[in-house]
């Protein structure tokens, strides 16, 4: 598991309590409830949902269960599912992108196809691509895992680099820079952790692939975006451009404390940047570098999750129509949620609204919002699989060798070996 965005609640796992939107409440006939995790974010986003959508119809009841981890909500789900047992389950719950596929697949008619009620072309098409199966969607995207590079523009400036100078490049160029930042400042360019494979799912996702074909097989030994950045993470070591770190205190206390001068993640870090007020102005964002392979874009992914009907809900069409009404049309909302948690949601006409078009002092002025809605909708569609965190796991335990420049083709081989047999 990536531990990095397991922290930040953005990996695998699901949340389960019970907590209603208001008050701790038992769910009665005709309630609409509703599992997620991180009552600070995703928690916090649909009880503003909930509450938009009861001022529009007063006898409806949105509960929102957020209390618990990830882990305790994907296991009592997957438990009950395998069982065959839906007593208990909710109306709503809230997937992790990356592990939809494994449900989907696993759990036929256990999920409601949403593309026959909701118009999924208003969202980011690789949101809506991580949940469609056989030609339907089966979620309605929420907040998006959109990258970019957020730097010190302090130090950028003193080792001689514009913002201009980070636009639409690559990684290759970054490593050059960072030699030069490193040289100028005594900086090292970024913090990473071994146990991390954040950074490289960033890089293949921005070349538009993953770790499997599209029959499901593996696709490891002759993945081209995959070994180019195997190969680009390595080259970060080599150049001596990492302050390695292990866990998340360590790896946000090196950038939020000016340790490292850049870090490349999802937009969801921007609360922890900025929770240092001391800062303000002395950070940028930047589009995230691309692969230097055929096809790789400036924009990527890293995180992300969804919302997902039961098809045993009772409440099948009010959990629908609150869906389609506030997270599938209300512009507004979305600047609530932008503004107050920091979510950067997938409705794509969320953009043209006010707060996306604000600009922030502490990153210098700049429309970061706007930045952000616009590489949204450049990112690169990838089918997960079913498979993700067992290739995780494979690729995290050839980092170490891969770093000290061990062969890359015997790596890749590795990999493959170890995933296929977790995946039988």
């Amino acid at each position: 598991m990536n531990r990095i965005v397991s922290r930040h609640g953005r990996m695998l796992g699901l949340a389960l309590a019970g907590i209603s939107f208001l008050s701790v409440t038992a769910a009665s006939a005709g309630d609409v409830t509703v599992w997620a995790w991180d009552p600070n974010f995703n928690g916090a986003t649909m009880k503003e949902a909930a509450s938009r959508y009861a001022a529009i119809n007063p006898d409806a009841n949105i509960i929102v269960d957020d209390s618990a981890s990830q882990d305790d909500i994907r296991a009592k789900l997957q438990t009950q599912l395998l069982a065959g047992s839906t007593d208990g389950l909710p109306d709503i719950v809230l997937i992790q992108d990356d592990v939809a596929q494994k449900y989907l697949q696993s759990f036929p008619g256990a999920f409601e196809p949403l593309s026959d009620s909701i118009d999924m072309s208003v969202f980011a098409q690789y949101k809506v691509a991580a949940a469609t199966l056989d030609g339907k969607s089966y979620s309605l995207p929420f907040d998006s895992g959109v990258t970019g590079l957020f730097y010190r523009s302090d130090m950028l400036a003193e080792a001689g680099f514009t913002p201009a100078d980070l636009e639409n490049i690559t990684w290759d160029r970054l490593v050059e820079i960072g030699t030069e930042v490193k040289a100028k400042t005594g900086k090292p360019l970024l913090d990473l952790d071994l146990n991390d494979t954040g950074l490289i799912r960033m890089m293949m996702q921005s070349a538009g692939a993953w770790y499997f074909n599209e029959d499901g097989s593996l696709n490891i030994v002759d993945n081209a975006p995959l070994k180019k950045a195997l190969e680009t993470y390595a080259k970060f070591y080599q150049a001596d451009l990492v302050k390695p770190v292990s866990g998340w205190a360590e790896y946000t206390g090196a950038f939020t404390s000016g340790e490292v001068a850049m870090v490349p993640v999802g937009v969801w870090i921007t609360g922890t940047i900025k929770a240092n007020a001391d800062q303000s102005g002395l950070w940028g964002v930047a589009p995230i570098p691309r692969l230097d392979v055929e096809g790789s874009v400036n924009a990527s992914n890293q995180g992300g999750s969804s919302w997902y009907v039961l098809a045993s809900s009772d409440n099948k069409e009010e959990a629908i129509d609150f869906l389609k009404t506030v997270w599938g049309g209300d512009v507004d909302f979305y600047q609530k949620i932008l503004t107050a948690q920091g979510a950067v949601g997938s409705l794509l006409a969320a953009r043209d609204g006010e707060a996306y078009q604000a600009t922030d002092e502490f990153f210098g002025g700049a429309p970061v919002w706007q930045n952000f809605s616009t590489w949204l909708s450049q990112i690169p569609s990838v089918d997960y699989g079913t498979f993700t965190a067992e290739v995780d796991s494979a690729v995290q335990a050839q980092l170490p060798t891969i770093i000290e420049g061990g062969d890359l083709t015997a790596a890749l081989q590795a990999i493959s070996d170890q995933a296929q047999q977790q995946m039988q």
